[in-house]
């Protein structure tokens, strides 16, 4: 049975209707929307504040929540502190990590994001295996943990699992990286392909593939993965890292003859299946070509900040029309708005000038908060491939209720109010979030939030003592 919803303030992706009418239909979905209350002896709930559609985080690692904090130390100065440093650290905890560990942190996380108004993950997961290297007797143990995770939390999931086979061009892998690698693609394609059996009973899953970066791949590995994965689903979402370090990029042109995001422009037909995570450093040709390509930029700003990675030329790409998202990566911060606020106020610090992202059109006014929102909310569904992302009819029902009463939405209206609430305040306005046409929180509450914080609670006990 459906339910006809009376919005305060309903976002459109042209402005806002206030009121807004909205019907969610039996099967998740929404029927109708529209400015008029429908006809007819209808029941009308009323929602105050306002409605937004749940943001796509489009990447995540999941487990690394756990090591936030820890590695925030040096014992003497290094210059060479880095992703790479931190690394290590990071591996050390994947050693540690058993299915039980994996899905209390994952659903922790997944929590968290709800209730920050993210509706759907990305999971770009690469911890397969048991300990050294050991094959579980289920072989989808950990990614079967992840999407129990999710359930439990109630979050859309696209779940990517990663083909890892190096650990540099033309390196064998090490040690502390048998967790993550398969013995050949097509014991990685068997992966997916039986965890794409959970979608017939997830209406909020989705299964893509990940290569985890061109070091970690060879060219004919990328070659077959995908085409068993267009064999499997040629929608398919793709995802890669590239570019995040200088040190990255170095070793590619000197391996493979040329930049990452040049050599994917050169030998992978990207489109708008692809997801290019964090592409930090890119020249010209890049940033046109990537621009031009309609692939997703995926941008972690704050982890991309805390590794000391560098600064994505969010400017150049966005005035070419270069479709871009954001993730939270290893979880510094669970809160897409977060990582919206540092990177537009990190590109004002290097340009020292305001209002960056924001493209003047004639006379009239260009919201810096409005401008974040849309192109990350569009950037996020197009990387999810969830069907969400909008609230038009078709689309499945991920809402999100703000609510107006919050310092920083106080006395705002629709013209401000998303400038305020990315951009200003550090009180979290999400009040209710609707996935899939189900409430997974009301008025602050989720059902299973106290199991799941508990869980995570002893995990975290577990793992650190």
């Amino acid at each position: 049975m459906s339910v006809i919803y009376e919005v305060e303030h309903l976002y459109q992706a042209d402005g806002w209707l206030s009121p807004g009418f909205l019907e969610v239909g039996a099967n998740g979905q929404i029927a109708n929307i529209g400015q008029t209350a429908p006809d007819g002896n209808v029941q009308v709930c009323r929602l105050s504040g306002f409605c937004v559609p749940g943001m796509a985080n489009l990447h995540s690692h999941a487990f690394q929540r756990a090591l936030v904090g820890r590695t925030e130390f040096v014992t003497d100065y290094r210059t060479d502190d880095n992703l790479w440093t931190w690394r290590k650290a990071m591996y050390e905890l994947a050693q540690r990590l058993t299915p039980r560990h994996y899905e209390a942190i994952a659903a922790q996380v997944y929590l968290e994001m709800l209730e920050f108004g993210i509706t759907n993950v990305c999971e770009f997961h690469y911890v397969h295996h048991d300990i050294d290297g050991k094959r579980y007797a289920n072989p989808s143990e950990m990614s079967e943990r992840l999407i129990a995770a999710a359930e439990h939390a109630g979050i859309g999931m696209t779940l990517l699992p990663v083909l890892y086979a190096h650990s540099g061009v033309g390196k064998p892998p090490t040690d502390t990286q048998r967790r993550f690698t398969h013995s050949d693609v097509d014991e990685y394609l068997r992966l997916i392909e039986s965890i794409r059996e959970y979608r017939a009973t997830q209406p909020a899953l989705q299964v893509g593939m990940a290569l985890h970066s061109l070091r970690a791949v060879a060219p004919g590995e990328i070659r077959a993965a995908l085409e068993g994965i267009t064999e499997l689903d040629s929608k398919a979402r793709l995802h890669i890292h590239a570019s995040e370090t200088t040190q990255e990029v170095d070793e590619i042109k000197a391996g493979l003859g040329a930049r990452p995001v040049q050599w994917l422009l050169d030998n992978v037909a990207l489109d708008e299946r692809w997801s290019i995570i964090h592409a930090t450093h890119l020249d010209s040709d890049e940033i046109r070509g990537l621009a031009g390509s309609k692939a997703v930029a995926g941008l972690c700003p704050l982890t991309e900040a805390t590794m000391g990675d560098g600064y994505f030329p969010l400017v150049q790409y966005h005035q070419m029309g270069g479709a871009w998202g954001i993730g939270t990566d290893s979880h510094y911060s669970t809160s897409i708005v977060e990582e919206l606020r540092i990177l537009e106020c990190g590109q004002r610090l290097e340009t020292r000038r305001r209002n960056v992202i924001a493209m003047p059109r004639g006379d009239s006014e260009v919201h810096s908060g409005r401008t974040l929102f849309d192109t990350s909310l569009a950037g996020g569904e197009q990387s999810a491939g969830q069907n969400s992302g909008a609230l038009v009819a078709g689309r499945r029902a991920d809402l999100v209720m703000l609510d107006s009463s919050t310092h920083n939405l106080l006395g705002h209206g629709p013209n401000t109010m998303l400038d305020s609430w990315i951009l200003g305040g550090t009180q979290n306005p999400v009040r209710d979030v609707m996935v899939n046409g189900k409430w997974v929180i009301k008025d602050r509450h989720h059902s299973n939030g106290q199991a799941i914080r508990n869980a995570f609670v002893e995990t975290i006990h577990s793992l650190m003592d």
